[in-house]
Order: structure tokens, then C-alpha cells, then sequence
């Protein structure tokens, strides 16, 4: 067997006895070992070791493959069993546990999708990680960071393994209250506990109100739509799905203040949705827009970081920004400038997965703090190119996918060119369907009855139509659907 050891595991009390009862558990020698089976928190199969007549090594075992592997987690002294990080308070009777059973034991090995070949130690957040050499490397470097990677790639589960180890006062925030919440639930699975600091996980929206809770209710796309329609003789010509992208990623999108009239109708061709003889327009449909939220008791929380940047403080040692493609400069630039100390940050996410369109750029985020057009462009950005959760197949139609959208529109900028490498033996599937009622029909009574089955559309006025065809509550749009796993997805229409 080979023995991996958990990164926070600490031997020098044991250090000689520790040395002895790896090489039995690396020989599958339990008896040697004197292995004992205990029963964890939900049931988990962890196996204690002797270590010596007062101290126990906890650990459980791992299958990558063919290979079973030995997880060494921590040293429990003097049998103090409900001290234990990963036991959580469990009452062990060190008389009344049995013997561990080897072929029992590695029947219940847990799996591990990624094994570095040579490296040893492994990561945990709610499961076992090992790092490959580029999250490594990553790993290892200083703030400032800015680290790009797509969905599956573990940027998020690198980020909170990083802010682990930082000191003081630090915040993990994120667009999606659900990734946000689920960060947190990751970064604290298994007790983790860090005495010198104290984290707060918080999505923009709950950070915005740490600094001002803003009056009203948040005006999302419905009330924008409800509003527009109202408006619709008044513009014709204008889209209201464009126009509510434009309002917000453009418009109130600069960090520095909200684009005046001139500076707005100044933008070049690939800095607006609209052509230039349809600005003038859209513009007195932001100032009427502007004008209806203070009458509707409505804030847009685009508007609000604006006018909330000059009453932000230093407060923050240390700040991760993920999924940092779904804020806007101005919504960036607001949570930077509750740092304690400039560089004190990581940034992580990935241009092609951008839900709420904003004209998002990585060459965009690096002039925030380079100044200098020229020094800007040569910083470089920490790229991860593998994928660990998805299927070969999938990464496949992915990566010809963006290969499409570059010919045909470009990429926005050159770190947006990587394809990325699924990285596991599984192939996985993916399936055209003809958009029929027997297709569909049958389709549904695969998804209806099972929670391993989500559906995805485009927008959130695209449900109604799926719920025709779908008797599943996982019903999710785009913008929704940021942090969510499920074995398989149905993409309608």
C-alpha cells in the first residue's frame, strides 16, 4: 500500500514509532500495525494504529484505481480519542473496538480520482485532494495571484486551501450566495479550525451590505422586464435583455464611477453591446431607469457598489475573489479596496464562463492594479489546463465548442485561449436528442425520477416552457445553475 499523509499532520512527538508503523501499514501488515477499526462521525471508516502504549495514528484508507492507499491523518494522544479533529467528540472505548479486518477495509476504501505519481501529501476539504505539479506550483506561490481555470480544473478547491494559511482577518466572497455558502461548508468539513484567523464567506451581495445595507429590494432582470415593457413604445428598437446587460456591465460597470453620457457614447466597437447611432438612446433609457428605481423603492447593486466605494475601509488581511468574471471593475475594485494591504489577494475564475455578461477581460482586471498599460499586459496569469471532473467526452465537445466561439468571435484576451486535458479514466457521454414529444417524453421519465438528473436552460423565462416537458423540481437557468454538480445534465433547448 502506499502511505499519503494529510498536510496538516504533525509527527515530531511520534517521530521514530510513526516511522515503524507506516512501514507495517505500507507492507498491508494491519497486525503488525495492531489496526483497529473505528466508526466516525456519518459513519465513516476511519482505522486507528498503535503508535506506542499511550498515543494512536488515525487514519482511512483511499482507492485510486488499482492502488489502495493508506491516508495517514493525525496523531491522538493519550487515547484522547474525543480531542480528535476528525472523530468530532466520537466515544471511543479502546476495550470494546475490534480488530480491523484487511479485505473489509479496502472494500470500503474511499475513491480518489487524481494521485500525483510522486507526491505524498494530500489536501482535504470535504474530500481528499492531491495537487498536480501546476496546483502545486500555485499552491506554493505568494499573493498577489490571479489564477485562471475552468469548471472541474479545482481552482475553487486550491483557492481555500491557500486561504488556510492566511493570517488574521480574511474573506472568501463570490457573485453566488449558494458558492459562497458552499465554500464555507468545504473550507470548515472535518473540523478545520485556525486559531490566528478569523474567515467570513460572503456572497457580493451580503458584502455590500456589511458596508451599507442599501434601501428597498434588489431589482433583478423580472422587475427590469416588468418595467421595460412599460417602456416599449418609447423603444422600440432597443432589446430589453441587451439593454439590461449593457446598463450593468457597461454603463455602472467602471471602477471609478458610473460612464457619463460623452464617455459612454466615446466607446469604441467592442466596448458596447449597441452600435454607435443607438447609445444616445440607451443612455436616456438608463437615466429613466435610474429615475424608476428610487420610485419603486428598488436598488440595482451595480449602482449601489458605486456609491458605496467611498465608504469602504481597510478591514481585510487577506481576500479571495472567485468567480471573479462575474463582477463588474467597479464591484471589484469596491471589495479591494477593503484591504488592509494591497497584494493581499487572490483572484480566480475563467473568462468562458461568464453568466452575467459584464465585458469582462483578465487584461481589464490587471490595469485595476497595474497601472501601466505595458506592465499590465506582461503580468503573468497562473492557468490550469486539466479538468478532474468531467468525462473525456464532454471535455471534448467543450474545448470544439470554444473553438468555434474564438473563429467566429474571437477570444477576449490571450489567457481566454487554453483548452483544457480531462484528466481520469472516465469517458462519459454526450447525446443529441431530436427535439421530439416521444424523445422528450421518454427522457422525462428518466429525469423525473431520479436526483442524479438536473435540466438546464438558458434563462430564467425558459422554465416555463421546460416544466412542460419535465416533472423534475432541478430546474435550473445559467446564472443559477454556478457551484451545482450533478452526474448528468439535460440542456433544453
Amino acid at each position: 500500500m502506499k502511505v499519503l499523509e494529510y498536510s496538516g499532520l504533525d509527527t515530531a512527538r511520534v517521530r521514530a514509532a510513526y516511522g515503524k508503523v507506516c512501514e507495517a501499514l505500507g507492507r498491508g501488515d494491519f497486525r503488525a500495525a495492531q489496526v483497529k477499526k473505528l466508526v466516525g462521525p456519518s459513519g465513516v471508516g476511519y482505522y486507528r494504529a498503535k503508535l506506542n502504549d499511550a498515543d494512536r495514528l488515525l487514519f482511512t484508507l483511499l482507492r485510486h484505481g488499482d492502488e489502495l492507499c493508506v491516508l495517514v491523518l493525525e496523531v491522538i494522544a493519550h487515547h484522547a480519542y474525543d480531542k480528535s479533529r476528525f472523530l468530532r467528540g466520537a466515544e471511543i472505548d479502546e476495550d470494546r473496538i475490534v480488530d480491523a479486518d484487511v479485505d473489509a477495509a479496502m472494500r470500503e476504501a474511499q475513491p480518489l480520482r487524481y494521485l500525483h505519481p510522486e507526491h505524498t501529501t494530500i489536501h482535504l476539504l470535504d474530500k481528499p485532494l492531491s495537487f498536480d505539479d501546476a496546483q502545486q506550483a500555485i499552491y506554493r506561490r505568494p499573493p498577489p495571484l490571479i489564477l485562471v481555470g475552468s469548471a472541474g480544473s479545482g481552482k475553487t478547491a486550491l483557492t481555500l486551501e491557500k486561504l488556510k494559511h492566511a493570517e488574521g482577518e480574511v474573506l472568501y466572497v463570490t457573485h453566488s450566495a449558494y458558492l459562497a455558502h458552499s465554500a464555507r461548508d468545504l473550507y470548515y468539513a472535518h473540523g478545520f479550525e485556525h486559531a490566528g484567523q478569523d474567515a467570513t464567506f460572503l456572497s457580493f451581495r451580503e458584502f455590500v451590505e456589511s458596508i451599507r445595507v442599501p434601501a428597498g429590494r434588489e431589482a433583478g432582470w423580472r422587475d427590469f422586464a416588468a418595467w421595460f415593457a412599460r417602456m416599449r413604445q418609447a423603444f422600440r428598437d432597443i432589446d430589453a435583455h441587451q439593454a439590461f446587460e449593457e446598463i450593468r456591465g457597461v454603463i455602472a460597470a467602471r471602477a471609478g464611477g458610473v460612464l457619463s453620457r460623452a464617455d459612454y457614447l466615446a466607446l469604441g466597437v467592442r466596448q458596447s453591446i449597441f452600435a454607435a447611432d443607438a447609445r444616445e438612446r440607451l443612455y436616456d433609457l438608463f437615466d429613466r431607469y435610474r429615475a424608476w428605481l428610487a420610485e419603486a423603492g428598488l436598488f440595482d447593486l451595480g449602482l449601489v457598489a458605486q456609491d458605496s466605494r467611498a465608504l469602504a475601509a481597510p478591514r481585510y488581511d487577506f481576500v479571495v475573489v472567485d468567480e471573479v468574471q462575474d463582477l463588474t471593475p467597479a464591484q471589484l475594485d469596491l471589495v479591494l479596496a477593503t484591504l488592509k494591504k494591497p497584494g493581499h489577494f487572490l483572484l480566480c475564475g475563467d473568462s468562458n464562463q461568464i453568466v452575467h455578461p459584464n465585458f469582462f477581460s483578465w487584461s481589464q482586471v490587471k490595469s485595476l492594479f497595474w497601472r501601466d498599460a505595458e506592465l499590465a499586459r506582461r503580468q503573468e496569469l497562473a492557468v490550469l489546463t486539466a479538468n478532474f471532473r468531467n468525462g473525456r467526452e464532454a471535455t471534448r465537445v467543450a474545448n470544439t465548442l470554444l473553438k468555434i466561439k474564438h473563429r467566429r468571435f474571437g477570444s477576449i484576451d490571450r489567457e481566454s485561449n487554453f483548452l483544457v486535458d480531462a484528466i481520469g479514466g472516465e469517458p462519459g457521454q454526450v447525446v443529441l436528442m431530436a427535439d421530439k414529444d416521444a424523445a422528450l417524453r421518454e427522457l422525462d421519465r428518466n429525469v423525473r425520477q431520479s436526483t442524479r438528473f438536473a435540466v438546464l436552460v438558458m434563462r430564467d423565462e425558459d422554465k416555463a416552457e421546460a416544466r412542460k416537458r419535465f416533472a423534475t423540481p432541478l430546474l435550473f437557468s445559467i446564472h443559477e445553475a454556478k457551484g451545482l454538480e450533478y452526474d448528468n445534465l439535460v440542456l433544453f433547448r
